[in-house]
């Protein structure tokens, strides 16, 4: 008679071939962009000026990264998304604590964010420059203002979808208003809030490639723009393929901490 046992090494092999299977096809996909990018080039449709392959662009990428340029662009964009995405969370999190500890203050600022919420960020731009130069604060401007929503709303609808009950079962124990809110309401709003600063980070991103391309002298969003400047589609397409590369490890390692977070649960 077999035991459950038994098949825990048949599931978790199972379980292998189906992940190598599904990055098996990811690469499928990108080596068919490759492909299809690389005929396009050499067709003769498109000059290399307009449409540089990825031989090209990929000499130029390593050129750039050899010269510690591009790693100058890119830790410049990350100190902003960072200290733009932290302001963000501090703001966002202690107003849906407020909101949900303290409902009457609702009517003080609920239209006022509820009306910043539809203006774009992008289009203050102009007044931030106007207001503070080209300097660092007109981008954390913009980060703070993109990513504040989603945490935000994220957070405070987790708190909204706590059970009551378990606060009263908690009240009833004899918790105190605060051992009630880190013990029952927080965890069961975490959740929700890690997924609101996952969309927030990637809002983030966004955000200050197009403040960085109106008013920089570094960051990606500057480098791309000065690329199209010189007439240099290699590091323009180089500097798009590098935002998507650390975009996407920003939020895979977010990705990992949310797992972590929840104990394995899904993201």
């Amino acid at each position: 008679m077999f035991t459950p046992l038994f098949f825990a090494p048949l599931r978790k092999t199972k379980g292998c071939f189906s992940l190598a299977k599904s990055r098996l096809k990811s690469l499928a996909v990108l080596a068919l962009l490759l492909a299809a990018w690389y005929l396009a080039s050499r067709s003769g449709r498109w000059s290399s000026y307009v449409l540089p392959g990825p031989e090209k662009v990929a000499a130029t990428a390593w050129k750039m990264i050899r010269s510690g340029v591009m790693a100058r662009h890119v830790l410049a964009s990350l100190r902003r998304v960072a200290l733009g995405f932290g302001i963000s969370f501090c703001l966002g999190f202690t107003l849906s604590v407020t909101a949900c500890l303290l409902p009457a203050a609702a009517p003080f600022y609920g239209h006022l964010t509820e009306g910043l919420r539809h203006v774009p960020p992008m289009s203050l731009i102009p007044l931030l420059i106007l207001w503070f130069g080209i300097g660092e604060v007109p981008k954390i401007i913009i980060i703070v203002l993109t990513a504040f929503y989603p945490i935000y709303l994220n957070t405070l609808s987790g708190f909204s979808q706590c059970d009551a009950r378990l606060s009263e079962v908690g009240a009833s124990l004899g918790f105190s208003r605060g051992r009630v809110f880190f013990r029952i309401l927080l965890p069961g709003a975490l959740p929700s809030m890690l997924a609101g600063m996952r969309i927030a980070l990637g809002y983030s991103w966004r955000a200050i490639i197009g403040a960085e391309m109106i008013a920089a002298a570094s960051g990606l969003g500057y480098m791309i723009l000065d690329a199209q400047a010189m007439s240099r589609s290699d590091k323009v397409i180089a500097g798009i393929l590098v935002i998507g590369l650390v975009g996407y490890l920003t939020d895979r390692l977010f990705g990992l901490l949310i797992r972590a977070l929840t104990r394995g649960g899904r993201t």
